[in-house]
């Protein structure tokens, strides 16, 4: 009976919703709020991991008092069933579970990581790859993902910067978006498959020294402007809800950071869904030195504006003791379980049958196409000498594979594939395999694992490289060597890879370099021994395949780095948009450290904002990929030099492929503020796009870029656009546009 009842009221909830009658959801919710128990209430902000099969019945018994809101961490349809029909059926109110999983770049078929994704440039790819890993993960009983990950890093240290989208707020912006969109649909419900997940808000990505869980410590200008950005876009997008960091945000855990959650996120951009924290973190606030006990950390994080705890005791043990001293209200309880029952019920959890038929109806198609397509694009050519990839099939009559990377079947699947079905992996071995044919393939693992220090291997390497024509090196880190909590100090190639490459190039015979990584790594070392580079970095199951494709040139590269490369740790944080300074850098007038004669005068160098021995360049610059192809770039021309606030910019030229192969090139829009009231960094993206281009064609580009864009935010959230000279400039990568000044006026 009390299911039932529950069912009718929910099932009127959704007709008000959909006719427009928002005032008759509110009051159901209000009532549904009225009649809970406060142990109702805190069972509803309590996301719990999923038991031993051991523990089973009491939790069961647990979500029977409806003491659990959440579970995560089960991928086993049927005990999700399990545990969903008990809170349907023998909750105190009926109210169905939602079940979180990390599905962040794949389910049972995996994607390449986040930032690999980036590197494609291809909002409308990532959003078909997120959209089939949802319905794989939907037809498990999942139905919220702790996805996407949105904080800008700009240091390659930190692990996570693997499931990042990279350095740039515009570029993560737009692919953030589109994996919500593919979760979620146009909205919750009835298109969704899973609630997304916005994390970690806010700038993890800029942890001291890249070490994960670190300090952080960024004004407010940069917080609006760089960390705040993909956020507040997935926020538009009506993302269901956000999970707080680990990190202490200037001086403030981010678990109970009420700048943040509440004055931020809730109050100044007015967001409805719900906010959870991550594993433990409000536990952790003792650790921080921020709470000297569970109800503190409780009372500080609820005080904060957060929602619902993940995977602690805090809320679940001291909040109702918290109600009863008086130091919380009841309102502040049913305002944060109304958040998250608002969230359930657009999801149509509370039509379980409903919600499943529906699922069923929309089986995952086949995605092996679909991730190889995005292996491809997200590959990018770092080098290639003399042209000589793609290879000839014809003139290679042995072909030397190795590496440690270049047949593992999970390794190259990357970090977070808790899921993840290696029987789908496809490596270079076996797609070599096909494509030369096993009879000229000369297949040698050299190291037993990317940190492998043993070099006894290396001798076999070489006697394949003898007899070969061409090598092909697979070499990177493993997957464990990124992700959480796997922050590297060197960035170089681990263990004795550079080694085994240096050993190889003696031999003469050309090198075509991989690089499977969940980073940037410092190729430095390598670089000057091989003539091409590919960085595939994790490219998941389909890896093996797109790498063929390229290196056959049955597919040409278009990939374009989402984060700039560094020449060497020591340059880190490096990334483009940084600011002019009042001595800024003429690398023109860079003096190599060893030709500085002895004895100089101390001003006789250029005293500008660079290091000495190693200038100022990265090894690579964001934007940066090279093509099988030749793309020549016109001089772009604006429609005028001057424009009001409510005009738009149009920027035309001419894109040429001058080269023998088809092509797509990945344009790139910059804008720069010359002068404002807070200093601008010295270039912006603003725009990109992909042109296809046949091998001789020419097309007319032109952009359209509303003047609003162009401005920024102050320290309190403001968006200004200040009148003041400002430049538009179009080309292949950050350090290499043509541009044209203009002026905006009041």
């Amino acid at each position: 009976m009390r299911f039932g009842w529950m069912v009718l009221v929910w099932g009127f909830v959704l007709t008000a919703c959909s006719s427009g009658e928002e005032g008759k959801q509110s009051r159901e919710l209000d009532s549904m709020l009225r009649s809970m128990s406060v142990p109702e209430l805190v069972g509803q902000m309590n996301l719990v991991n999923s038991p031993s099969k051991e523990d089973e019945e009491s939790f069961l018994n647990a979500i029977r008092r409806g003491e659990i809101g959440g579970v995560l961490n089960e991928n086993n349809p049927e005990r999700i069933e399990l545990f969903q029909r008990t809170a349907l059926n023998e909750s105190p109110k009926g109210i169905p579970l939602i079940i979180g999983r990390d599905v962040i770049h794949g389910f049972k078929l995996i994607f390449p990581i986040n930032l690999a994704q980036a590197a494609s440039w291809n909002p409308d790819l990532v959003q078909a790859a997120a959209a089939h890993s949802a319905r794989e993960a939907a037809r498990a009983g999942i139905n919220w993902t702790f996805s996407p990950m949105l904080d800008i890093t700009r240091d390659p240290r930190w692990g996570r910067v693997a499931e990042s989208f990279g350095e740039d707020p515009f570029l993560a912006a737009q692919m953030g978006v589109a994996m919500v969109k593919a979760y979620q649909g146009d909205s919750l419900y009835p298109e969704s498959l899973l609630a997304a997940c916005a994390k970690h808000f806010a700038a993890y990505g800029a942890v001291e020294g890249g070490r994960d869980y670190n300090t952080v410590a960024v004004p407010r200008i940069d917080l609006e402007n760089i960390h705040f950005r993909p956020f507040r876009e997935a926020a538009k997008h009506s993302v269901a809800s956000f999970m707080t960091a680990f990190h202490e945000l200037n001086g403030v855990p981010a678990t109970a950071n009420r700048y943040l959650i509440q004055e931020t996120l809730k109050e100044q951009w007015g967001y409805p869904g719900f906010v959870v924290s991550d594993w433990a973190s409000v536990h952790e606030l003792k650790n921080h030195g921020f709470a000297t006990s569970d109800a503190e950390a409780a009372h500080l994080a609820i005080g904060a504006g957060l929602d619902m705890e993940m995977s602690g005791s805090c809320y679940s043990g001291e909040l109702e003791k918290l109600l009863a001293e008086g130091k919380i209200s009841r309102n502040q309880l049913e305002a944060s379980v109304r958040r998250i029952l608002e969230v359930k019920m657009k999801l149509g959890l509370f039509q379980y049958d409903e919600r499943r038929a529906t699922i069923a109806q929309r089986p995952p198609r086949k995605g092996e196409d679909l991730a190889r397509e995005l292996a491809v694009q997200s590959a990018v050519l770092l080098k290639n000498k003399g042209q000589i990839l793609p290879l000839k099939l014809e003139s290679i009559q042995q072909l030397a594979l190795i590496g440690p990377l270049a047949d593992n079947r999970y390794e190259q699947l990357g970090t977070w594939i808790f899921d993840g079905d290696t029987l789908l992996t496809v490596t270079p071995k076996m797609a070599f395999t096909n494509w030369i044919g096993a009879n000229k393939l000369l297949y040698e693992k050299a190291l037993a694992n990317t940190r492998s220090a043993d070099t006894r291997g290396i001798n076999a390497a070489l006697e394949a490289g003898r007899h070969s024509d061409v090598m092909v090196v697979v070499v990177g880190e493993e997957s464990i060597l990124s992700g959480e909590a796997h922050s590297r100090a060197h960035l170089g190639l681990p263990g004795a890879q550079t080694k085994l490459i240096q050993n190889l190039a003696e031999l003469g015979k050309p090198i075509v370099l991989v690089v499977m990584a969940g980073r940037p790594l410092v190729l430095s070392e390598v670089e000057p021994f091989v003539e091409a580079i590919l960085y595939l970095w994790h490219p998941g199951s389909m890896g093996g395949s797109a790498l063929v494709d390229l290196i056959s040139g049955k597919r040409n590269p278009s990939g374009k780095l989402p984060i700039t490369f560094p020449q060497t740790e020591g340059q880190i944080p490096i990334y483009y948009a940084h600011k002019n300074t009042g001595r800024p850098v003429d690398e023109r007038n860079h003096v190599p450290m060893e030709t500085i004669p002895e004895r100089l005068f101390q001003t006789s160098l250029p005293n500008t904002n660079h290091y000495l021995d190693i200038g100022s360049l990265p090894a690579y610059p964001f934007g940066y990929g090279l093509s099988y192809t030749e793309y020549a770039y016109s001089e772009p021309h604006l429609n005028s030099d001057t424009f009001s606030r409510s005009d738009t910019v149009e920027l035309t030229f001419i894109l040429q492929n001058r080269g023998s192969f088809a092509g797509e090139e990945i344009v790139q829009v910059y804008f720069r503020d010359f002068v404002a009231s807070r200093t601008r960094p010295v270039k912006e993206l603003v725009h990109f796009e992909r042109v296809s281009l046949q091998s001789g064609e020419e097309k007319q580009v032109k952009v359209a870029i509303p003047v609003q864009a162009l401005g920024f935010y102050n320290e309190e959230g403001n968006y200004l656009l200040e009148p003041g000279e400002f430049y538009l400039g179009v080309g292949p990568n950050e350090a290499s546009i043509q541009y044209q000044t203009f002026h905006v006026i009041d």
